[in-house]
């Protein structure tokens, strides 16, 4: 079996209806050189029958790294994923991002030794989540502003996201005074680097656990590019119901070590 250019990791729990669209978006790939590994964080047998399912019907192979349900359990599941990818380069996303078909391509070219690239995220209401079809993916539907006008998204500028193109979303992501941090819904990097780091703190559930993967990093030395308005994908609605205030002051307080001791390496990721 070829070893694919890129391996893109993709986070669920028990949302197949979220699920297919995405695994949809990716089969609609400009780029098709990739594997997905979904990082399974304890979902139900349905999930599983989905999977399996679609992986007779899409262009790429799916391996589904799964581990039983213990609560939110992210990072967890996540460093399992990243060991589990046979590419030198790894983007991460969500179960509930549809990606553009460009998407791929977009962090296949911007790739580069001592970066790591993050991306941005257009977020749907629930109405509009639940109308979009498999043939809208098919068709990018999902992803042209005046479809989503038509079914009422206001006039805002962060529309620019899905209509910038060419100079002016390297512009946009020029000038955007977002930080360029590691997102979990869409980021990329070397495997390498991700190891490098010892991945995920598993200490760490619900809150920012991205972004001191990312904050690491930059403490190993590497830096990261701003692709907000280049590598679009559209985020589905959802409830949260893991966010708790103790899983958000805890995570604060290991990011706040990790900053003020400059940590690179975690004791509690993918080397116990």
């Amino acid at each position: 079996m070829e070893i694919p250019k890129i391996s893109v990791i993709i986070s669920t729990y028990n949302a197949e209806e979220w699920l297919e669209k995405v695994l949809w978006g990716f089969h609609h790939q400009i780029f098709k050189n990739f594997e997905v590994v979904i990082a399974d964080d304890g979902s139900r047998d349905t999930t599983k029958e989905l999977i399996t399912d679609l992986s007779e019907k899409v262009s790429y192979p799916i391996v589904h790294v799964w581990q039983e349900d213990e609560g939110f359990q992210k990072s967890r599941i996540l460093n399992k994923a990243v060991t589990a990818c046979r590419a030198e380069y790894i983007i991460m996303t969500d179960g509930d991002c549809i990606p553009r078909e460009d998407f791929v391509q977009v962090h296949y070219i911007n790739k580069q030794q001592g970066y790591f690239i993050s991306g941005g995220y257009y977020m749907l209401p629930m109405n509009i989540s639940k109308l979009i079809t498999l043939d809208d993916i098919e068709k990018q539907n999902c992803f042209n502003i005046n479809w989503l006008k038509d079914k009422g998204i206001p006039q805002t500028f962060k529309n620019n996201k899905l209509t910038a193109n060419g100079l002016i979303s390297k512009l946009l992501n020029w000038i955007t005074p977002t930080n360029a941090s590691w997102n979990g819904h869409n980021s990329s990097g070397w495997k390498k680097d991700i190891l490098n780091v010892n991945g995920f703190d598993e200490r760490m559930q619900y809150g920012g656990q991205d972004r001191e993967l990312g904050e690491r990093l930059f403490n190993f030395g590497i830096k990261s590019k701003q692709l907000r308005y280049s590598a679009v994908c559209v985020h589905l609605d959802h409830k949260r119901g893991y966010k708790t205030p103790e899983s958000i002051a805890k995570n604060l307080g290991i990011r706040k070590k990790t900053k003020n001791e400059k940590r690179a390496w975690t004791h509690y990721g993918i080397t116990k």
